[in-house]
């Protein structure tokens, strides 16, 4: 929620900030949110990097720790489902302490997972212990919650799709950059040596929280709206999209922590061979995301949205052809389209919040400030739920991954099931968003077909 209220604490505090303003977003606001959404991006990359650690780790973990296949799905398993439910308090913390100082804060506490992985990752350490410190890398995925949070008030309705796109998928290359990091040190250093990947994130995570705190903003006017939430939480298209969301974002989150895994478990790579592919899909499906959003500007959120599951079944139909014949070079191909496709689904289905809720209000009556109001507050307070919703969808992909290679020693029963799961969100896409006439949809979710279609 933003406009204008009384001064709050001293300190990089904007009292004043309406971004659909014209003249003002001209005169100061652009130049303003962009500086923001820099260090935003350096931040939540961080996060990421810390959050997706253990899709890292587990390559380092031979023999020696003792941990077979299925207890590693569940270590990468914990990080995942800690991150998504942290995701909740993280969204409401940027209204309570302000958006700069959470990011500094939430980047300082990297450094807890960070340290205690330094201490125990060696042979001998018991398996409870790993899956503690596991569990600390979850604060990394809240990262994420606030950041979005923060930069959706930063920026215009018609420049939020570009904005969310380019602060999430700037964060969502941390998956690839950790990767990539472990692989350089599996290639140079050996299988052995983890610390020396923990090690050089310490400084990293020191040098984001400091730029954080000389160079963001809080916005004064942005405050929790506990009615908005209870709104949000009541509305039936916060629940759509938190399903629609499990299948773009928890798709990308949930292979970039198993994919190394998988890699190993099915097709007997070793450490270094895993590593060296496993970067691949998560840094297209980082570097995608903001056109996925900018997509959404043009053609609609809905459209590419409908677009992704479709291609996303297809593709997963390619990987349960390569797994149930061993084919590594068509199993790399779909993976890796997953991976992609996912990304424009992650940046289309982010633009749609702001755009279903401001439909909303044009539905109702409402014009102008107003809808635009009615849009922000809503669609702030819902992507925080919608977010840490989605994010289950990893812990579900690790889930899945584990019970397969437990009963089959092969993943193509899990990607049958994901095959099926994009099917149903294909239909849920058409059906609500797009379906011509959309009479039947509107009783469910309170939104005339016109409005829905145009700013969605």
């Amino acid at each position: 929620m933003t406009g204008t209220t009384a001064p709050r604490r001293g300190g990089r505090w904007i009292e004043q900030w309406d971004p659909e303003d014209e003249t003002f977003w001209k005169e100061t606001g652009e130049k303003t949110a962009r500086r923001n959404l820099i260090y935003s991006v350096l931040s939540e990359h961080i996060g990421f990097s810390i959050w997706s650690l253990w899709s890292v780790m587990v390559l380092f973990m031979g023999p020696a720790y003792g941990i077979d296949p299925a207890g590693k799905f569940f270590l990468i398993a914990t990080a995942t489902l800690v991150g998504a439910v942290v995701r909740v308090p993280y969204t409401f913390a940027v209204a309570r302490f302000g958006g700069r100082n959470w990011t500094v804060f939430s980047a300082l506490m990297l450094l807890a997972p960070t340290v205690a992985a330094m201490v125990v990752m060696e042979p001998g350490t018991s398996y409870g212990t790993f899956l503690l410190v596991a569990a600390l890398t979850g604060v990394g995925g809240g990262n994420f919650a606030s950041s979005m949070t923060n930069i959706n008030a930063f920026f215009p309705l018609r420049k939020k799709g570009w904005a969310l796109g380019l602060n999430a998928g700037g964060g969502n290359i941390g998956v690839p950059v950790v990767q990539l990091a472990g692989l350089l040190v599996i290639a140079t250093a050996g299988a052995t040596h983890p610390r020396l990947l923990l090690g050089a994130y310490i400084p990293l995570i020191v040098l984001a929280a400091v730029l954080a705190a000389v160079r963001m903003d809080n916005l004064g006017p942005v405050r929790n709206d506990t009615g908005a939430v209870r709104e949000a939480l009541k509305d039936a298209h916060t629940w759509i999209m938190s399903f629609l969301y499990i299948g773009t974002f928890g798709s990308f989150i949930g292979y970039s922590f198993a994919f190394g895994l998988v890699l190993q478990t099915q097709f007997g790579r070793t450490p270094l061979q895993a590593a060296s592919l496993t970067f691949i899909g998560p840094l297209l499906g980082s570097l995608i995301r903001p056109v996925g959003g900018a997509l959404a500007d043009r053609f609609g959120g809905a459209r590419i949205t409908l677009g992704t599951f479709v291609a996303m079944a297809a593709a997963t139909g390619v990987v349960v052809f390569a797994s149930g014949r061993s084919s590594l070079p068509v199993f790399l191909v779909g993976f890796v389209a997953l991976f992609v496709l996912s990304g424009l689904g992650n940046g289309s289905t982010y633009k749609m919040i702001p755009g279903i809720f401001q439909a909303k209000a044009l539905a109702r009556g409402m014009s102008g400030e107003e809808a635009a109001a009615y849009g922000r507050r809503l669609s702030g307070a819902a992507m925080g739920l919608i977010g840490a919703v989605g994010a289950l969808g990893g812990l579900g992909i690790n889930l899945v991954f584990r019970e397969a290679f437990l009963s089959s020693g092969s993943g193509t029963a899990a990607f049958v099931t994901f095959l099926g799961f994009y099917a149903l969100c294909c239909a849920v896409t058409w059906a609500v968003y797009l379906r011509r006439p959309a009479a039947a949809a509107v009783p469910a979710v309170g939104v005339e077909a016109k409005p829905q279609l145009t700013s969605v």
